[in-house]
């Protein structure tokens, strides 16, 4: 695992806004007294969404205070999760998956696109500063592969077209429809199911 680190640039200030500090309280409500600390990747998951899907020094020292907790140990858990953006990512954070079954069907082809239109390094924003982008391991969708993740939504049955045109989209400012692009409903076979059609026979 690379060696991950935050942003040069911080901001000063943090703070949970209203609805982010409800939720905030609500996890934190369902541990044990003196084991609140449990909940450090949850409310990790909130300061980020909060955020724009990114978390700051002011952040973790935020929590650990929230939390009564050594602020290295925040920094610890922050630090090592790849699921935490240490550094903006712009409003479109991409992930590419290139674990096996990704990567035999094609995946280093998504990864070109990203290459193409966004930027030649990954987790580097683009010139818009609209989107980044970055390789991850498997994301649950393997027999729709190749796949990528953009912000909650996955974007499956890819190739490198398919993949610049949702690109040239998100660059754009709009939001790609989500799912299948070659027409499937989940992973259901294409032209639809081949199987238990005609239960009168059974």
């Amino acid at each position: 695992m690379s060696l991950r680190r935050p942003s040069k640039e911080q901001p000063e200030h943090f703070e949970f806004n209203l609805i982010s500090l409800e939720a905030a309280k609500k996890i934190v409500a369902n541990y044990p007294k003196g084991k609140q600390q449990s909940a450090v990747m949850s409310l990790l998951y909130i300061a980020q969404r909060q955020n724009d899907n990114w978390i700051p020094l002011a952040a973790m020292k935020y929590i650990a205070k929230f939390l009564d907790m050594p602020y290295i140990k925040v920094y610890e858990v922050a630090t090592f999760y790849t699921m935490y953006n240490l550094s903006p990512v712009g409003n479109f954070f991409i992930q590419v998956c290139t674990t096996t079954p990704c990567m035999i069907r094609g995946a280093y082809d998504l990864v070109e696109a990203c290459k193409e239109k966004i930027s030649k390094n990954e987790n580097e924003l683009s010139k818009n500063k609209k989107c980044s982008w970055t390789e991850v391991e498997c994301l649950g969708a393997c027999v729709n592969a190749p796949m990528m993740q953009i912000n909650d939504d996955y974007y499956e049955d890819l190739d490198k077209e398919k993949t610049l045109k949702i690109l040239d989209k998100v660059l754009s400012g709009e939001k790609p429809k989500p799912g299948s692009y070659r027409g499937r409903v989940n992973n259901e076979p294409e032209n639809n199911r081949k199987t238990l059609m005609d239960l009168k026979n059974a």
